[in-house]
């Protein structure tokens, strides 16, 4: 991996996830920072993203954006992070069902929480919607960080990260409640060397001039 790690971030967003993951990988990168409103729509920006939104990662010629395909891709690039199970392992399996139920139901569901939206209760309709209720996503996510360390066998790997993040975020701001697993699950993550300075990171950059969200 001796191609440059560009990270384009802004210390107030989803580009935290990545961060921490980046952290946790221990390879130099660089950042850069991108503004909201104006920077994120410029066309030099919207090179790197063409949805002009953080985070994305430039590693070499390969752009990588969406926070679960990063997690994905830096596990894979730096196999000596130990961040995902080994291809064959029983639990690859769970590694990539949970970070991909964090990217797809938990997401949307939180989201539709934020806007207001509720979905019938019409069987019909509930399954048009992939992740059915918000009840059920928040069961299911309780169910799985219950009564054990980790999701993905016994080491921690990207997918505690990105569920961990997500929990740590909602809880925060009042998108998902804050049931007892969850807090002892990001207590436990939320912990770790890595998260830690990446945080000290975002928060140092928060602290200095920063364009306002639109």
């Amino acid at each position: 991996m001796s191609d440059e790690l560009v990270f384009y971030t802004s210390p107030m967003s989803r580009g935290r996830i990545v961060r921490w993951m980046l952290e946790e990988v221990g390879r130099p990168y660089r950042t850069e920072l991108v503004g909201f409103g104006a920077a994120m729509q410029a066309q030099a920006y919207r090179a790197i993203n063409p949805m002009g939104k953080v985070p994305a990662l430039r590693h070499g010629a390969t752009v990588v954006t969406e926070c679960a395909a990063i997690l994905a891709y830096l596990a894979d690039a730096c196999p000596e992070a130990r961040l995902a199970p080994e291809p064959t392992a029983r639990a690859r399996g769970d590694y990539y069902r949970w970070l991909f139920f964090c990217a797809g139901p938990v997401e949307a569901a939180t989201t539709n929480k934020v806007l207001g939206v509720s979905v019938p209760d019409e069987p019909r309709m509930r399954g048009m919607v992939g992740y059915g209720s918000l009840e059920a996503v928040l069961d299911t996510l309780e169910g799985a960080v219950s009564g054990r360390d980790c999701v993905a066998g016994e080491r921690f790997s990207a997918a505690d990260l990105y569920l961990a993040s997500h929990l740590a975020w909602g809880m925060r701001f009042g998108t998902i409640p804050k049931r007892a697993a969850f807090e002892t699950y990001v207590g436990r993550h939320g912990a770790r060397p890595a998260a830690q300075r990446a945080n000290a990171i975002d928060d140092r950059l928060l602290a200095g001039p920063q364009d306002s969200a639109a």
